[in-house]
Formats: C-alpha cells, sequence, structure tokens
C-alpha cells in the first residue's frame, strides 16, 4: 500500500445502524405483549386441547372418529367445503378480474359487498338466506315447486359456506392482478387471442400461485364454519350434521367431550396445516 502521507478518518457507522443494534423498551414491550397474547390465546388452548385428547389413550380417540355419526359429519364437512371451494374460484377470479381490469359505475359497491361477509357475523348471513330461500322466503316457493330444497339440505350449507369464505379468494387476487398490469394480455388481443384463451394461457398462469392461496384460505374456512351452516341446515344428526356442528352437538347435548375433543383435533390439524401452506404459499408471492 503506498503512504500518501494524509491521514483519511475511519467513516463513523451510520445512526441507523446504530440504534438497530439496541432494543427499546417500547419494542421489547410490544414483542412481550404479542407472546403473551398468543400464548394465551393461542399456543395454551392448543395445548389443553392436545391434551384432552389423548389423555383417555388413543383407543378413545379413533372410536370417536369412527362412529357412524362422525364419519358422516366428515363426508358432510368434506361435500360442502369443497362445493364452496369451486363456487369461490369460479366467482373468485370473476370478481377479481372485474375489481383489478375494469372501471364501471357501482364497482365501488361491489367492492364493498365482497368484504360483507368479513363485517357480518355468519348468524346474520344464515338468517338472511332463510329469508331469500326459505318455505316462506322470495324464491323459497318458487324453488320447491320445481324439487330444489335449500333450507334444511346441502345446497342452502353450500351457498352459506361459500358467502362468508368468499372474500379470502379474492383478496388474495386483485393485488396481484393490479400488479401485473394488462401489458401481456393486451399483446395478445392484439394477435388474435380471445378472451378464454388469454384467460387460460396468461391470465391464470400469472396469478396461479395468489390463487393458490386463496383457495387454501377458503378451504380452513369452508371446513371450520359453524354459525350460518348451523342456521341453514337445521342440524339433523346424520343428515345435514357437519363436523364443527358436531363438536357443539357433542358437548351441548351428550356431554361427550372425550368424542368432541377428538373431531376439534381433526379440524384444528386441517386448519394448522392449512396455515403453513399458506405460509409456504405467501413466500413464493413476495419472492
Amino acid at each position: 500500500m503506498v503512504d500518501t502521507g494524509l491521514d483519511i478518518p475511519t467513516p463513523a457507522p451510520a445512526r441507523g445502524a446504530q440504534r438497530t443494534k439496541r432494543i427499546r423498551p417500547a419494542t421489547l414491550g410490544l414483542q412481550s405483549l404479542a407472546v403473551v397474547y398468543i400464548g394465551l390465546l393461542v399456543v395454551v388452548p392448543v395445548i389443553v386441547i392436545f391434551y384432552r385428547t389423548f389423555q383417555p389413550g388413543i383407543h378413545v380417540f379413533w372410536s370417536a372418529l369412527e362412529t357412524p355419526e362422525s364419519v358422516h359429519a366428515f363426508e358432510m364437512t368434506g361435500i360442502v367445503a369443497l362445493c364452496a371451494v369451486v363456487i369461490n374460484t369460479v366467482l373468485g377470479v370473476a370478481i377479481a378480474l372485474l375489481l383489478a381490469r375494469y372501471r364501471f359505475w357501482g364497482r365501488g359497491l361491489l367492492n364493498a359487498f365482497v368484504d360483507l361477509p368479513v363485517a357480518v357475523s355468519p348468524i346474520v348471513v344464515g338468517l338472511a338466506l332463510i329469508l331469500v330461500y326459505g318455505p316462506t322466503g322470495w324464491f323459497g316457493p318458487f324453488l320447491e315447486r320445481h324439487g330444489v330444497v335449500m333450507i334444511g339440505a346441502k345446497p342452502g350449507m353450500i351457498i352459506a359456506t361459500a358467502f362468508v369464505s368468499l372474500p379470502l379468494v379474492v383478496r388474495a387476487l386483485v393485488p396481484v392482478l393490479e400488479q401485473f398490469g394488462t401489458d401481456q394480455e393486451q399483446a395478445a388481443a392484439t394477435l388474435g387471442a380471445s378472451a378464454i384463451v388469454r384467460l387460460r394461457r396468461i391470465t391464470l398462469p400469472t396469478v396461479r400461485i395468489a390463487l393458490t392461496y386463496g383457495i387454501v384460505l377458503s378451504l380452513a374456512r369452508c371446513i371450520g364454519e359453524y354459525g350460518a351452516v348451523l342456521v341453514v341446515s337445521n342440524n339433523i344428526e346424520g343428515s345435514t350434521e357437519t363436523a364443527p356442528l358436531r363438536v357443539g352437538n357433542l358437548v351441548e347435548n351428550s356431554l361427550d367431550y372425550n368424542s368432541a375433543y377428538a373431531i376439534t383435533f381433526v379440524l384444528m390439524m386441517v386448519s394448522f396445516l392449512a396455515i403453513l401452506l399458506g405460509a409456504y404459499i405467501r413466500r413464493r408471492i413476495r419472492i
């Protein structure tokens, strides 16, 4: 190294770098508050459920899941959830495209209605469906004359479940559609590609990760739905009883807490796996 004879001062570290090394009391307090909050409301209940599920023994756990009523409840939950997810996928893509790609009269109203299920209690949603599709509702008599029963049957349960979980798909798609813009779609339209071709070969591949994320969250929401389904299903054991409804019936009517904990544990594990998958997909979106 050549000695220039000049004393070049060493640059002092930036103030921001010094601040990042210190943990302020306010930050530490917020972190502690968050840990306590998550621990009391999430971790402790999960540990209690896990303990109470397997405390009587693994044979009690499997016996509770193998009863005909429990098997039917899980089957009903799967049917309702899958049908609702299909509806949410189709309508979610359509509504997200409308909100992200077009400007039209009533767009703000549609945008507000998408979030309505989040703000309204699911029980209110169920009551509204009864007023519309019930035996004395607006469309109930017409549907019954054509052999379609909504309330107390699968169609009403599917519609109620789809209604409360639709925002999860729409809100996962709209930011991604707005971010990518319409340049590729316009170029494909210039080359003669139809709307269906543009949707299938450009739009859907572009939003596939966000769409998968919305579908996963929607599925988890559909599996755990209780309030709206309780109102529209009539809660008939062995007929319109889903797994969450069965947990409530076991606790309130039969006082069979062991079976209730077993079904709750299965639903909790499905939701936990959905959360992990959703977190992985969110990382893919950010990358």
